[in-house]
């Protein structure tokens, strides 16, 4: 890659971005995300004791999956199709500005506003833990669940940043694939849910069938099983904020996460480069 392919890309990424905060969508679900966060705080009124803290970050982390989720999919979408249809695209590929660029220029905007969203609700959720932790080490009946310290690993949230942005990340990558050869936005965003669906499920159909002694049965099972990457791997929050002798994740298995993540995105950039490449606009 030469120095104006890479200012060309950078460009694009930073015209996607801007683009893509200024939507009232994107600001909609942010004020959602960050109310169910906050709203996490409420249930200190039951008094669930240290067990509470796990409460809260279960509670986070499904509003940042849940919502980053269905931002990963529209907003690629919609940014996507809006060069499309106001035929900007074709006024920017008219220079000399290839297609691999204006795709993976899309999925670097798209990548900047996904780590925004998911560095946001993570420290804020960090701060809601922080603070409730802090008040809990305060009350004798509690000083058993904090005898070794704190319970949280907020070192652990920092890392599910970034498995949280790869993991949404790869779902971008998945919508921009389909767009490049879809004809609407409706029809992407459908079919990327579905896939996204697929994608969390196929460890249940990979684990049934794995046992099986056909052969050819398990290489389908196999080749499906690299056709559609494994979302579930990604919930690693457990392991990561409250980490323990029985449920923890190395240092190896992170990299090895985030390594798996980028390269389905790798190739992913890739079909939607060639496919985008043979379509008419």
């Amino acid at each position: 890659m030469n120095g104006s392919s890479f200012a060309r890309l950078l460009l694009i990424a930073r015209n996607t971005f801007l683009e893509a905060v200024r939507q009232k969508f994107f600001n909609v679900l942010v004020v959602l995300s960050i109310a169910m966060i906050a709203s996490a705080n409420f249930f200190r009124q039951f008094d669930f004791g240290s067990s509470e803290l796990k409460f809260i970050a279960d509670f986070g982390m499904g509003a940042v999956l849940l919502f980053g989720s269905i931002l990963s999919v529209v907003v690629t979408a919609q940014l996507f199709f809006s060069e499309i249809e106001n035929r900007t695209a074709l006024t920017m590929l008219a220079k000399p500005v290839h297609r691999w660029e204006f795709i993976t220029g899309k999925f670097l905007g798209v990548f900047l506003v996904l780590m925004a969203f998911v560095s946001l609700m993570l420290f804020l959720l960090a701060a809601v833990l922080y603070w409730r932790e802090s008040n809990l080490m305060t009350y004798p009946r509690y000083a058993d669940d904090f005898a070794n310290g704190r319970i949280v690993n907020y070192t652990g949230i920092l890392q599910l940043v970034f498995s949280e942005l790869f993991k949404f990340g790869l779902l971008a990558a998945v919508t921009l694939f389909i767009a490049s050869f879809s004809n609407t936005n409706l029809y992407t965003v459908i079919i990327s849910f579905f896939v996204m669906i697929i994608c969390q499920l196929q460890y249940i159909a990979r684990d049934s069938w794995s046992d099986l002694d056909n052969p050819i049965l398990r290489g389908i099972v196999w080749m499906l099983s690299l056709l559609f990457p494994n979302l579930q791997m990604f919930n690693v929050g457990e392991q990561l904020v409250f980490p323990t002798e029985q449920v923890t994740l190395s240092m190896g298995g992170y990299i090895g996460l985030l390594g798996y993540g980028a390269i389905y995105i790798a190739v992913l950039l890739g079909l939607s480069a060639y496919t985008f490449r043979r379509r008419e606009i």
